[in-house]
């Protein structure tokens, strides 16, 4: 590396941490629109291909996106959503403790016969019955996952007769005193379909998180058969893992089981 391609490495470095650190004191708020490269690398006392080298390994970590065309320009990412694992809450709980207005959107709501691996997931037999309940979820009026869960039609009875706007776990605590206890997740990254992108706003081919989940209430009963979509740009995953050593008696703490698998 020549001296010059060496100090041009060290002032994008610079630039970048300067953007940084203004997200971060909240100098640039998310969603806000930088200035035009030219004023930007007068502000930053950089030249322009600086601040470009800067500004595409920013965008290349999602702390910023640049949008083509008129209104286009370079943008500070909007604020993820945070989804700890260590908690079982409904999404709409999820989003308000976030500082987020959630939103529903309801696609569909049936009674259905449970397809193969549905029984499975949930202990059924042939014959069994499942209430399938696929909604978008909204953050701020902008969509963030698709879900659609199913749970076992004998064990609610009159569910689909209920609101099914909110938190589904509320639900059931509140009208059939089912408290969700347990879930084991697995969490895959995939691309998004042409569907999957037009429902949640997306170009083709975006990262989503696919999280597959089965939960179980406090008597040890499977309720509830999931998988949501959450758009990669607005979600990140939190696990937090505190170690107790395990005994015979106290093999370990119960919690949630996450599994990530590579693409």
């Amino acid at each position: 590396m020549s001296e010059n391609e060496s100090d041009l490495g060290r002032a994008a470095q610079e630039t970048r941490t300067r953007i940084l650190s203004q997200i971060s004191s909240g100098v640039l708020r998310p969603g806000q629109k930088l200035g035009a490269e030219r004023d930007l690398a007068i502000e930053m006392q950089v030249s322009r291909s600086t601040l470009r080298q800067a500004l595409t390994v920013l965008e290349e970590t999602g702390v910023v996106k640049r949008l083509p065309g008129r209104g286009g320009g370079t943008f500070v990412s909007p604020e993820k959503i945070d989804r700890d694992l260590s908690q079982i809450v409904g999404v709409p709980s999820l989003l308000r403790g976030q500082g987020f207005t959630a939103g529903t959107r309801l696609i569909s709501a049936a009674v259905l016969p449970a397809d193969p691996k549905t029984q499975r997931a949930l202990g059924l037999q042939d014959g069994d019955h499942i209430f399938d309940v696929v909604r978008i979820r909204l953050a701020d009026g902008v969509p963030i996952s698709l879900e659609h869960a199913r749970f076992p039609a004998d064990m609610f009875p009159g569910l689909l007769e209920r609101p099914l706007g909110n938190s589904l776990y509320e639900l059931l605590s509140k009208h059939y005193e089912t408290t969700p206890d347990e879930a084991v997740e697995h969490i895959d990254l995939v691309n998004a379909t042409v569907d999957e992108a037009r429902i949640l706003e997306v170009p083709i081919g975006s990262p989503l998180l696919s999280v597959t989940r089965t939960t179980m209430d406090t008597k040890g009963r499977k309720i509830e058969y999931s998988h949501d979509l959450f758009r990669g740009d607005r979600t990140r995953i939190t696990v937090r893992t505190k170690s107790r050593p395990a005994t015979s008696e106290q093999p370990g703490q119960r919690g949630r089981t996450v599994e990530l698998k590579d693409v």
